[in-house]
């Protein structure tokens, strides 16, 4: 099924980014891991109650810093337990735009270890006591192309989540092994995959018979939800945030 809404007016929305250590009720934990020999480390987030599902969240380009742990609390605060995973690695140089697309074009010209370094942080993330109910994962920009990367990889989760992701689809890939559903949150005006990808993603999706859902903000660019950054739109934050949460409420 897919959803399309063009946002055009302006609402103020404020987003909380705590990174403190602990929850309200809940608390916060560092889970470190291996893949090949390299130090990973992940922020979880855990609720104060019961949790109902697991959420993975996978960085954007410059690696994971505040913006995605703010994100784990978040959802954490929403009865999730969260965890934002590193693909990058502990002793990964991140110092400015050279740094982020050496890290990132590497995993894109190898995606054996973009998968890799995906699997093993779910992986360690399965391994933690108390994790149970269903499984999502989701990330923004360089983090949904890692999102899709990892529903065609067949990755045993049940939903797909990107922002303002990477959508093309690389050569001799396909959606056949996907798990779980996918939802889509783009917006109308964004350079880097612009609505022809979106639509020919889309294709694949029900070629696939995938179920998936798109929503798209009228106006907004590549990195709508980042805060502070050119392309942040508050509508479009608060939008896509609100479908995340309806998404999860049907789907957990």
């Amino acid at each position: 099924m897919i959803k399309i809404f063009l946002r055009l007016s302006v609402a103020a929305f404020t987003l909380s980014l705590s990174i403190a250590t602990a929850l309200a009720g809940g608390h916060s934990a560092k889970l470190d891991y291996n893949v090949a020999g390299k130090k990973f480390t992940a922020h979880v987030a855990m609720p104060a109650q019961p949790a109902k599902g697991t959420i993975y969240i996978i960085h954007d380009w410059n690696g994971l810093d505040a913006y995605e742990i703010g994100r784990a609390e978040m959802l954490a605060e929403q009865g999730y337990t969260a965890i934002a995973i590193d693909l990058f690695g502990v002793d990964a140089k991140l110092e400015g735009r050279d740094d982020y697309r050496r890290e990132t074009g590497a995993l894109y010209k190898d995606r054996d270890t973009f998968r890799a370094r995906i699997k093993a942080a779910i992986a360690a993330g399965q391994s933690k006591a108390g994790m149970d109910g269903k499984a999502f994962i989701m990330g923004y920009c360089f983090g949904g192309a890692g999102v899709l990367e990892a529903a065609r990889a067949g990755m045993a989760l049940d939903g797909f989540i990107s922002f303002h992701g990477g959508l093309s689809t690389p050569k001799g890939q396909n959606y056949s092994q996907t798990k779980g559903s996918v939802l889509l949150l783009h917006g109308s005006a964004d350079p880097v995959s612009g609505m022809q990808d979106l639509a020919s993603l889309l294709d694949e999706l029900q070629a696939a018979n995938i179920p998936h859902t798109a929503e798209i903000f009228g106006g907004a660019r590549h990195s709508f939800t980042v805060a502070g950054s050119r392309d942040y739109d508050a509508t479009a934050d608060a939008g896509s945030w609100d479908a995340l949460m309806r998404y999860l409420d049907q789907n957990s």
